[in-house]
C-alpha cells in the first residue's frame, strides 16, 4: 500500500467476562467524550415464519423501563447528561448507542446494564409499542411514495425466508405475538453472551474495566441461539414485478442482484464498482443520467452488506415523459462497459482517495468508530479488523472490479421492480 494511504492503527483492547460478553476498549483522548455501542446479535434473519417482527419490536421494548429505570427514562437521563442515543434493527443485528460527555460513562454502563438483565416485558408495554411499531409502518412505509420498493425487491432477490422478509416485519405476526412469546425472545437473544459492547472515547481503562465488571459480570448467560441457514442459491427469487404504489408522484425502478457475503474479495470489487456507477456527482451514471441527459429527478444506489448472500441496488425516477426502458438501458451500457473496458486508472486512483477520505472520517467520530469496531467484533470476531480493511480494500485492482461486474451484475440473473403511478 502507498505510503500515503498509511494509517496508524487504533490502539484496542479486547476481553470477556465470565458471562460471555464480549468487550472492546478503544481509548482516545482527543476529546473528552466516550461512546457505548451495545450490539445485540439478533436481526430479522434470525425470525422465522409467523413471528417476523420482533428484533425491530425489541429495538423499542428497550426504552420501555427495566427494574430502576422508568419508562422512556433511558432518554430522559442521557439527554439531561448532555448526551445522544438511539438504537437501531438490521437483517444481521440491533444495536443501542450513545455518546456523552466522558465523566458520565457510569451513567451509560447502568443504563445499558439495567436493561439487559431486567427490561420490563409487560403487556402495557408490549401493547404500547405493538402500536408504535405499526405507526412508524404506517408513517415511513406505507404512507410514503415509494416507501416499500426496498422491502418488495427484497422478496425478489431471496429465496432463504431468513433474508427476504423485511425487518420491520409483518402486522399480523406482531398482533399474534404473547408476553410469553416476548419474554422468550429476550431471554434467548438479549443475553450477554450473544452481545458485544464497545468503548471508543475518553475514558481511564482500570476504572472502565472495573464499572464494566461491576454492572454487567453478574448478568446471567443463556444457552447459544441455534445457528441460522442464510444460505441461497444463485438465482434470484423473481426476475420482474410491477409494483403499483398510488402515493407516487411518478413512475420509477429498481434493479438489484443478488452478491457474495461481506469481505470477500468479489463482495469488495462489487462495492468498489458500486461507488464507480452510483456514489456521488463525479459518478458514471450521476454524470450520464443527470447532468448529461437531464432524463432523472433521483439517482439512488446502494450495497446491502450481510454475513450471507449480500445485494446491490440501482434506480432512478425519471422526469416525467421520459423513457423508462431508455434510463435501465444506460445503467446495463455502464455495466457492459466495465466489464468490456475495465476500469480507468484515474477512476481507481478516485476509489483509493474516496476509501481514504471514508476512513478517517470514521476515525474522527468516536461513535462511528465504536459502531464499527462493534460490527467487526460482532460478525468476525476480530474487532482488529478495523485496522486493516482499508488495506483489503485498496488492495482489490480493476481487474478484479472488472471480473465480478461480468459475473454477477452483466447477467440476466436480476432484479427489475417497476414502479407504476396509481392506475385511473
Amino acid at each position: 500500500m502507498s505510503e500515503k494511504f498509511k494509517l496508524a492503527p487504533l490502539d484496542l483492547e479486547e476481553y470477556t467476562l465470565a458471562n460471555g460478553l464480549r468487550v472492546v476498549l478503544n481509548k482516545d483522548e482527543t476529546i473528552p467524550v466516550v461512546s457505548v455501542a451495545v450490539y445485540y446479535d439478533v436481526g430479522s434473519r434470525n425470525e422465522r415464519l409467523g413471528r417476523t417482527g420482533f428484533a425491530h419490536l425489541f429495538e423499542h421494548m428497550m426504552f420501555q423501563g427495566s427494574e430502576n429505570v422508568p419508562k422512556a427514562g433511558h432518554f430522559q437521563y442521557i439527554m439531561k447528561a448532555g448526551g445522544t442515543m438511539n438504537g437501531t434493527t438490521s437483517s444481521e443485528r440491533t444495536n443501542y448507542y450513545e455518546t456523552l460527555p466522558a465523566n458520565q460513562l457510569p451513567l451509560s454502563l447502568w443504563l445499558e446494564s439495567d436493561r439487559m438483565r431486567t427490561l420490563a416485558v409487560t403487556q402495557e408495554n408490549l401493547d404500547n409499542q405493538r402500536e408504535a411499531v405499526k405507526e412508524e409502518k404506517r408513517l415511513r412505509y406505507d404512507n410514503q411514495p415509494y416507501g416499500e420498493v426496498f422491502d418488495i425487491i427484497g422478496t425478489m432477490i431471496y429465496k432463504n425466508f431468513a433474508n427476504a422478509h423485511s425487518t420491520i416485519g409483518s402486522m399480523e405476526d406482531l398482533d399474534d405475538a404473547t408476553v410469553e412469546d416476548v419474554q422468550e425472545f429476550f431471554r434467548v437473544y438479549y443475553a450477554p453472551n450473544n452481545a458485544v459492547m464497545v468503548l471508543s472515547g475518553a475514558f481511564d481503562t482500570d476504572e472502565a474495566k472495573q464499572l464494566i465488571e461491576k454492572f454487567f459480570g453478574t448478568i446471567p448467560s443463556q444457552a447459544k441461539p441455534a445457528p441460522i441457514d442464510v444460505t441461497e442459491p444463485a438465482e434470484v427469487a423473481l426476475n420482474y414485478k410491477e409494483y403499483e404504489d398510488k402515493l407516487a408522484p411518478f413512475p420509477a425502478f429498481l434493479i438489484g442482484w443478488k452478491i457474495p457475503p461481506r469481505r470477500t474479495p468479489e463482495f469488495y470489487s462489487l462495492y468498489l464498482a458500486g461507488k464507480l456507477l452510483y456514489d456521488g456527482d463525479s459518478s458514471r451514471l450521476y454524470q450520464k443520467l443527470v447532468k448529461g441527459d437531464e432524463s432523472i429527478i433521483q439517482l439512488f444506489g446502494f450495497t446491502d452488506e450481510r454475513r450471507g448472500p449480500s445485494s446491490i441496488f440501482v434506480g432512478a425516477i425519471p422526469k416525467p415523459d421520459k423513457d423508462l426502458s431508455q434510463i435501465r438501458e444506460v445503467i446495463m451500457e455502464e455495466i457492459r462497459d466495465i466489464t468490456e473496458n475495465g476500469v480507468t486508472p484515474s477512476e481507481m486512483e478516485k476509489l483509493q482517495n474516496q476509501l481514504l477520505n471514508d476512513t478517517i472520517r470514521v476515525r474522527q467520530s468516536s461513535m462511528a468508530r465504536a459502531q464499527n469496531i462493534a460490527e467487526f467484533a460482532l460478525y468476525d470476531g476480530k474487532p482488529e479488523l478495523i485496522n486493516s480493511e482499508l488495506d483489503d480494500l485498496l488492495a482489490i485492482t480493476g481487474e478484479q472490479i472488472q471480473a465480478a461486474v461480468a459475473k454477477y451484475l452483466n447477467t440476466e440473473n436480476r432484479t427489475l421492480l417497476d414502479v407504476v403511478t396509481k392506475k385511473n
